[in-house]
């Protein structure tokens, strides 16, 4: 069959014959992809004029639930892909990775776009700034979707996952984007993407495909477009370069070639739990995928003194791994993703072994189950040891992109660190150690040059995920070699397609572009005390002022006996006058907390259902016996929990003495249903 690229709402297949997409094991031709003829400053232009607006037209939170409807809809549907998966040289527990590991991001951020980002389609960027003495200028950083469209250019080893970890965020961030999957395997993403397509769960324009080359698309980019690129670094370099990406100045982020380190601990001797979960972290990182993944293990940085254990050790491993057809149970590692990949990974495995040893692997006849080795595109798990690491170029230079690792001595920490920072830029390094100080000397040996450092004892070992996974919650990059950027991270990966701009103005201004109150806006005299009013009649701005309380001595020793807290300062009033802070006996704070909610809340049922946190608690001022305190309570910021029948409300509290001062300032954070009378709400 030939793949078609799904460009402004409609299938369309590209001219010419297109290049032949083969079964990584069998050799058979599947499928072929072309994109020629096709119109891309059309489908740039569909993104920036239906599939933006469409999104934009969404808050964070409408996004965040079509993410869950979407991985939903994936999951019903897996068991396609995981059976076309297996053309891709994939094992089973391979494809877990990559299609059940990309739903799973969708999940991930479809949790921290409904818990993290506000019911808006404005995200506030820290607090505000204070331009002005009277409090009357202020300014405030504020994050916006870009306007154009995000073109995800991604690699061969990952056509599930490599899809949708950067569409996640993308679409979160209220960015269409334009699915550039590596040809080789594009078949696997083609059938992903039909399903989302089929789903009908995402606005029009948010999604398109190109199957094949991406033809003059790059000539139409604009300063609104962004680049998120997983592949070569040499590639990469070359699109970073285009003229139109630099005179545009269109935002770029690349994941590329990574020589990342595990180093084993000099206290991790062979039989502790520690050197035997660094060989099999190895083995795995070698076998997974074959070995092609942009974060496997391609330097076992080890101790000089337990070279010949780990040698050994992983020897033995590698000799139980069963290579061969991906659909046969028995088999650990499948083939390579084709016999051109197979090709280049020998050419590459050459390079090493001017300087390396090979010392499992590569050399006689591998032995396969339920495959040929001549049609399919096999490589023996190679395991190379290379004695002189400081001499050593190539080892620090040649990825194999294969089931390839080379063992390498050090006599220090210093030349441990050394030698994982010489790969000039690496997405992720592992240690294996069970003393903290090593480790924690590794950690800050191989950050700078590290963009994930994962740490490994026999405490933590069931619960870790892994050298070579990268999550949704954490970033996925490094420096230098590895290309500079970093993709996911959270809402960090949602941050990346947005634009932050300062804004400068009254609070009446800012308070109106943030949909948040700020302190010295407009308050806003409701005729009902807030409490009463369901989430839907809030309005921001709406305010409480109470009464005055008088706090007593009486009020502070009484606190004390119910809550146990007789701390000196409120309990003793010559030591209390020592204080150079109270010079006297003061109120205890959380007392304050719990008198000013005695003046705002209103207590009969209502929509209020509930307290569920206080934030930015500050005491600014003490309190002593005889002073009167009173509250303010604004409605600050309103977050609608969809389908829950009650959203969240954040409220801006000050506590003042009789002298206007403020003593404490906090948000309440409440619960409040969408129906007056909360039992609707909770049936």
């Amino acid at each position: 069959m030939q793949l078609q690229s799904f460009m402004a709402g409609r299938w369309q297949s590209g001219g010419g014959n297109g290049t032949a997409l083969r079964d990584a094991t069998t050799g058979e031709v599947i499928a072929s992809a072309s994109s020629e003829g096709l119109d891309f400053a059309g489908m740039l232009d569909y993104a920036r004029t239906v599939g933006g607006p469409n999104l934009r037209r969404l808050t964070f939170h409408e996004r965040a639930a079509c993410l869950k409807a979407l991985a939903k809809h994936l999951t019903e549907k897996k068991d396609a892909l995981y059976r076309l998966s297996y053309a891709t040289g994939a094992t089973k527990a391979d494809s877990w990775i990559d299609i059940d590991g990309g739903i799973g991001t969708l999940f991930v951020y479809a949790s921290k776009g409904m818990k993290e980002l506000p019911d808006s389609r404005v995200y506030v960027d820290g607090p505000v700034e204070m331009l002005a003495k009277s409090g009357g200028f202020l300014g405030q950083h504020i994050y916006v979707s870009r306007e154009g469209a995000a073109v995800h250019i991604n690699a061969f080893n990952f056509p599930v996952w490599g899809m949708l970890e950067k569409l996640a965020p993308s679409l979160l961030a209220g960015v269409p984007a334009i699915i550039k999957p590596a040809t080789a395997t594009a078949y696997l993403t083609e059938l992903a993407f039909r399903q989302i397509i089929d789903s009908g769960l995402l606005p029009e324009g948010a999604v398109q495909l190109i199957c094949g080359g991406v033809g003059d698309l790059f000539e139409h980019l604009t300063c609104q477009d962004l680049i998120a690129f997983t592949g070569s670094a040499s590639t990469a370099r070359k699109l970073r370069m285009h003229p139109r990406v630099v005179e545009q100045a269109v935002r770029f982020t690349a994941e590329t070639d990574s020589l990342n380190s595990c180093i084993l601990g000099p206290d991790a001797l062979a039989g502790t739990p520690e050197f035997d979960l660094f060989v099999r972290e190895v083995v795995r990182e070698m076998t997974v995928k074959a070995g092609q993944k942009c974060t496997a293990i391609r330097k076992a940085i080890v101790p000089a003194d337990q070279g010949a254990a780990v040698l050994e050790a992983l020897r033995a491993a590698l000799a139980k791994v069963v290579v061969g057809n991906p659909r046969e149970e028995s088999v650990r590692m499948g083939p390579v993703a084709s016999l051109e990949q197979r090709r280049e990974v020998l050419g590459q495995l050459a390079r090493l072994e001017r300087e390396a040893e090979v010392v499992s692997g590569q050399g006689g006849k591998l032995a396969l189950a339920g495959a040929d080795g001549e049609r399919g595109a096999f490589i023996a798990p190679t395991l190379l040891h290379c004695r002189d690491p400081r001499g050593a170029r190539a080892v620090h230079e040649v990825e194999a992109f294969g089931p390839v690792s080379t063992v390498l001595p050090y006599q220090s920490l210093d030349e441990a660190i050394d030698i994982a920072r010489r790969g000039a830029g690496s997405l992720v390094g592992s240690v294996f150690s069970a003393e903290e100080s090593i480790a924690a000397r590794l950690v800050l040996g191989l950050a700078p040059f590290h963009g994930r450092i994962l740490v490994v004892n026999r405490h933590c070992a069931k619960e870790s995920t892994g050298h070579g996974s990268p999550l949704p919650h954490l970033v996925h990059g490094g420096p230098g070699r590895a290309g500079g950027g970093e993709e996911m991270g959270g809402i960090r990966g949602v941050l990346h397609y947005m634009q932050r701009t300062a804004v400068q103005g009254t609070p009446d201004v800012l308070t109106a572009v943030t949909g948040r109150w700020v302190k010295g806006s407009r308050e806003l005299d409701p005729r009902v005390h807030p409490f009463r009013k369901p989430f839907g009649a809030l309005r921001i701005g709406d305010t409480f002022r109470s009464g005055e309380r008088e706090v007593t001595l009486e009020d502070i020793e009484r606190f004390a006996a119910l809550s146990g807290d007789h701390f000196y300062a409120h309990m003793d009033e010559a030591a209390a006058r020592r204080n150079p802070i109270f010079g006297g006996r003061v109120a205890h704070g959380y007392f304050l907390i719990s008198a000013a909610a005695g003046l705002f809340v209103d207590p009969p049922l209502g929509p209020v259902l509930a307290n569920y946190g206080i934030d930015g608690l500050r005491f600014t001022q003490p309190v002593k016996p005889g002073d009167r305190i009173k509250v303010r309570l604004t409605c600050k910021e309103k977050s609608l929990r969809i389908g829950q029948g009650y959203g969240e409300v954040r409220w801006d509290t000050q506590i003042t003495n009789q002298n206007g001062e403020t003593v404490a300032q906090y948000d309440v954070l409440t619960m409040v249903s969408e129906s007056a009378e909360p039992d609707a709400a909770a049936s």
